[in-house]
C-alpha cells in the first residue's frame, strides 16, 4: 500500500480539515469541519470547525483501535463532539451555534473495503480497467445549490465584494444549517443523536481495485452560475488520476485566485481547505 496524504489551508484562520491515517489498521478518513455561524473561539483561538474535525478524528482513531465498526465509529465520534460542545457551553438547541464536520472513512481489508460517510466528503474507487466508481453521495449538493443561487442573486443585484455577498446569502446559509440531520437535509457530525440515521455505509470487494481517493469538498472546482456540484466527484477523480494530487490542488488554487470575490463562480469563500488521501493498493488485489 502506498499513501499520498495532502492538506492545504484555505482562506480561513484555521485549517478545519483533519485526517485519519492508521495504516496498521487499514483505517483512513477525511473530515471537514464547519465553523458555527455564532461566534466562538477555543482557548487557543480555535474555531468550532477546527475543534469539530479534530475531536471527531481523534474519536475515530480511538474507536478504530478498539475494532469498532465504521458506522459505530461515526456515532461515537458524534457523541464525543456533543460532549466537547457541552464542555464549551454550546447550546445543542441552536443549529447555527453547533460545531460540525462531514466525514468519510474507509477500512481496507484483505477481501473488502468498508466505508462510511456523512455530508460531502467523498470516496472514489479506481479499477484496473480504468473504471472510476464514486461510492458516496454528496448529501449537501442540493443545499449548496440554494446557497449559490442566493449568492448569484447578490451578484446580479450589483454586489461586488465577497463580504457583501456573504451578508446577502447569510439567511440561506443559516437555513441550510437548520437542515443538518433532518429529513430533506443532510447528515453531519454535530452532536445530534439523529446523525445515526444519516450515516451511509457499505463494503466493496477489493477485486480489481487499484486505488482509492478520499477527499473533502475543498477539492470541488468552482462552477459557473447555475451549475451544480452534484456530478463533480467523478470529474475530480478523473483529473486527480490524470494530473496527480499535488498538481491538481495547485491548479485548483490558481483557478480560485482568478476570482477572489467569488463573483464569476458563486461560492461562499475564495478557497476552502483542501484535504485528500490517495491510496494505491497492492497489484495482487
Amino acid at each position: 500500500m502506498k499513501l499520498n496524504v495532502r492538506t492545504q489551508q484555505g482562506v480561513g484562520a484555521w485549517n478545519e480539515d483533519a485526517v485519519v491515517c492508521e495504516e496498521s489498521l487499514g483505517l483512513f478518513g477525511v473530515l471537514d469541519g464547519a465553523t458555527s455561524l455564532a461566534p466562538y473561539r477555543g482557548p487557543g483561538g480555535e474555531t468550532g470547525g477546527y475543534l469539530a474535525a479534530q475531536e471527531a478524528a481523534a474519536a475515530c482513531i480511538r474507536e478504530g483501535h478498539a475494532g469498532t465498526g465504521l458506522p459505530e465509529i461515526m456515532t461515537q465520534a458524534n457523541a464525543r463532539l456533543r460532549a466537547a460542545m457541552g464542555e464549551a457551553g454550546i447550546s445543542p438547541d441552536i443549529p447555527e451555534a453547533l460545531w460540525s464536520a462531514c466525514a468519510v472513512l474507509v477500512r481496507v481489508g484483505s477481501k473488502w473495503i468498508e466505508y462510511a460517510q456523512l455530508g460531502d466528503c467523498m470516496l472514489a474507487v479506481y479499477y484496473a480497467d480504468g473504471t472510476i466508481r464514486i461510492a458516496t453521495h454528496d448529501q449537501l449538493a442540493h443545499v449548496d445549490d440554494r446557497t449559490k443561487a442566493a449568492w448569484q442573486e447578490g451578484v446580479a443585484a450589483g454586489l461586488t465584494s465577497s463580504a457583501e455577498l456573504w451578508a446577502h446569502a447569510r439567511s440561506q446559509i443559516v437555513a441550510g444549517r437548520a437542515l443538518a440531520n433532518r429529513t430533506g437535509g443532510y447528515g453531519v457530525l454535530n452532536g445530534d443523536d439523529a446523525c445515526a440515521d444519516f450515516v451511509e455505509y457499505g463494503r466493496i470487494s477489493v477485486s480489481n481495485v487499484v486505488s482509492l481517493l478520499l477527499f473533502s469538498d475543498g477539492l470541488y472546482m468552482p462552477k459557473p452560475p447555475g451549475e451544480s456540484d452534484r456530478d463533480s466527484a467523478v470529474q475530480i477523480a478523473s483529473l486527480v488520476r490524470e494530473m496527480g494530487l499535488p498538481r491538481y490542488m495547485a491548479w485548483l488554487t490558481e483557478l480560485e485566485e482568478t476570482d477572489p470575490d467569488c463573483t464569476r463562480y458563486p461560492r461562499v469563500k475564495k478557497s476552502d481547505d483542501k484535504t485528500a488521501i490517495w491510496i494505491e493498493l497492492e497489484p495482487s488485489r
